[in-house]
């Protein structure tokens, strides 16, 4: 397909044949844009092949194997459509196009291997990454640069939520977005669940620019209620299951581990050398990049023959999918117990730092923005024919039940095996068991 004579803006313009990639979520991503087609070849975006889009995810449906690369590239083509759809349209600026593409495109490329957990444990955020990608010395930002001096930060701000076009901020970053539409579809085939799909179409037909966010027609008020209910199904069924967060709370607990173990300049079989500046907070951005996720799970391979036991165990537990037992519990009650239960771990040699665990985890799957609150919640409108604008859960009794209310969960993670396996230590394990298990109820 020729793009032969298409307008040019900097020192890109269309491609004279358009590139297309096979998915299985959207059937095609269509690349038409130089810019977009030199991004995607950068050594920091072909990074993200290396980066789970779920984490840990992948140890409890096992289809979960696709790539922060995958998604990007849906966010980019779900942008790429909603751009389309907007042309012409009142409070719509074409000049925004390939802004709204290169941050749909590179919206995650900061995240690092086992992302959210890796953040917890090291103090890094992957989206502060991001903006060091795009405005440091990578090929990212001198593909960038070709557009302008001021395109990288244009990029960079749609980002950080700063740029002063709020329109475009809210295409990648609101309650309903270019990048949550991906994932919650994305996520639901590769998982195999039924319960994240929704009608993309009909929302990217119903969606309208107005001057700071887009808005959705009256007429499509039940697409939007199912995107919101896909989403509240798909943090429960999937992204809090409970053994996926067993698996977190254990990389979490190596990664703690073998921090704690180079500060006390223990001497590893294997220097962890991609960690060192990690370990230190020195990070700089080339070893960052240097980072994946084959990286991480090469050194759980070989801590599993390390001669620190806690370890060596955390390292075998992950590596072979042995993950600890959980019992759902009340943090204020446990509270009475956890003294008891912490000395009899310590008795029974299992360190309660590594061996017992309360993750908790929370969300609010629809809010409307409520004044003097820390994190502003912009609401989601619906368009009346009259041109009157009413915030969606004032229209829907579905969104009404569930806005604002935000469920949280906690679980008590421990080593079951150790507690029921072993004959040492007999009755101070019984005691832990009942204690544990008085906890469910």
């Amino acid at each position: 397909m020729s793009k032969k004579g298409a307008a040019m803006t900097g020192r890109f313009g269309r491609l004279e044949e358009e590139k297309v990639f096979k998915d299985p979520v959207h059937r095609y991503i269509h690349v038409r844009d130089e810019l977009i087609w030199e991004l995607i070849g950068t050594r920091e975006f072909q990074r993200l092949r290396r980066v789970r889009q779920l984490g840990t995810t992948y140890l409890t449906f096992h289809g979960a194997e696709h790539t922060r690369f995958n998604h990007s590239l849906g966010v980019y083509e779900i942008m790429r459509r909603i751009v389309e759809n907007m042309e012409e349209r009142e409070h719509w600026d074409s000049e925004e196009r390939l802004v709204c593409l290169s941050a749909a495109l590179l919206h995650d490329i900061g995240h690092g291997p086992f992302s959210h957990s890796f953040e917890k444990v090291f103090h890094t955020d992957h989206e502060e990454w991001t903006r060091k990608i795009i405005l440091g010395d990578t090929e990212v930002h001198k593909v960038l640069l070709k557009m302008g001096q001021d395109f990288p930060k244009k990029v960079a701000d749609v980002i950080a939520k700063t740029y002063p076009n709020k329109l475009v901020v809210s295409l990648i970053s609101s309650q309903i977005d270019a990048d949550r539409m991906d994932y919650l579809l994305r996520d639901a085939f590769y998982t195999g669940v039924s319960y994240g799909h929704f009608d993309m179409e009909r929302l990217l037909r119903v969606m309208r620019p107005m001057e700071d966010s887009a808005v959705f027609k009256h007429s499509g008020m039940h697409a939007v209620e199912d995107y919101i209910m896909s989403r509240y199904q798909m943090y429960w069924q999937v992204y809090f299951h409970p053994v996926t967060r067993s698996a977190e709370v254990i990389l979490s607990k190596i990664l703690h581990r073998a921090k704690h173990l180079y500060e006390q300049n223990y001497q590893f079989k294997d220097k962890p050398k991609h960690f060192i500046s990690l370990f230190s907070g020195s990070i700089t951005l080339e070893d960052y990049l240097k980072l994946d996720e084959s990286i991480i799970l090469y050194y759980f391979q070989e801590w599993q023959d390390e001669a620190d036991a806690i370890l060596k165990d955390l390292c075998q537990r992950f590596m072979d999918r042995r993950l600890f037992k959980y019992v759902e519990c009340d943090p204020s009650a446990q509270m009475k117990i956890w003294t008891e239960l912490n000395q009899l771990f310590i008795k029974i040699g299992l360190d309660p730092t590594y061996y017992l665990v309360i993750d908790s985890s929370s969300d609010l799957p629809y809010d409307f923005y409520r004044p003097g609150e820390e994190e502003e919640r912009l609401p989601i409108h619906l368009l009346k024919p009259t041109g009157e604008l009413r915030e969606l859960s004032r229209e829907s009794d579905v969104v009404e039940a569930i806005s604002g209310k935000k469920r949280t969960d906690h679980k008590l993670y421990f080593p079951k095996d150790i507690l029921e396996n072993d004959t040492t230590f007999a009755e101070e394990k019984k005691r832990i068991l009942e204690l544990l298990m008085a906890q469910e109820g």
